[in-house]
């Protein structure tokens, strides 16, 4: 099977899992795996630490990102540019939020931020594998900046019903270093 028919399977398949989970449920779910990312060293070390803003059936992210900005550290999210490319700026609030590419809240300040200055980025995605493949919505717009981020640390987040065996990758796919679920932590595994 041809990789784009296979990657559109997944996300075929892995959206529709995500999407049937209760609403409550998941929020639930979302809580045990905002706080298992907390306490990630690659996390709680890091300042700033540069997320994002969920959407529809996504991890809720507000509480992870309340929790940044209360513990004072600098907190970075993204932004479609004008040119299309993804970049990210310091809030200080979620109030400084407004719907921004196909609606989804973006920084209203547009003062970019070189990724490759934040302490960790965390990552959506629609599915993860356990060698920390990401498979995500097909903008490419992760892949080129994860690249930019260079060798800050990657986390990536979802439930683990998003966990599949294997993402067919191809070489302008970019993996994270860690991905967190509500029930645990997977480590890619470096070659020796």
């Amino acid at each position: 099977m041809e990789t784009a028919v296979r990657k559109a399977t997944i996300r075929r398949l892995v959206l529709s899992r995500r999407g049937q989970l209760d609403p409550a449920d998941r929020a639930e779910r979302g809580v045990a795996l905002i706080g298992r990312l907390l306490h990630l060293p690659e996390v709680s070390e890091a300042d700033p630490v540069l997320a994002f803003v969920s959407i529809t059936s996504e991890v809720p992210t507000a509480m992870l990102l309340q929790a940044v900005l209360k513990t004072g550290k600098r907190l970075l999210l993204p932004y479609v540019a004008d040119d299309g490319a993804l970049r990210a700026t310091a809030i200080s609030s979620l109030d400084e939020l407004e719907p921004g590419y196909r609606g989804i809240p973006e920084p209203r300040a547009r003062l970019p931020v070189s990724p490759d200055s934040a302490g960790v980025v965390i990552v959506p995605g629609v599915a993860f594998d356990e060698q920390c493949n990401r498979l995500g919505y097909r903008g490419g717009f992760y892949d080129v900046f994860l690249r930019a981020a260079g060798s800050v640390p990657r986390v990536g987040i979802c439930f683990d019903v998003q966990v599949v065996d294997a993402i067919p990758i191809e070489d302008h796919d970019e993996s994270v270093d860690v991905v967190v679920t509500e029930e645990r932590t997977i480590r890619r595994r470096r070659l020796e």
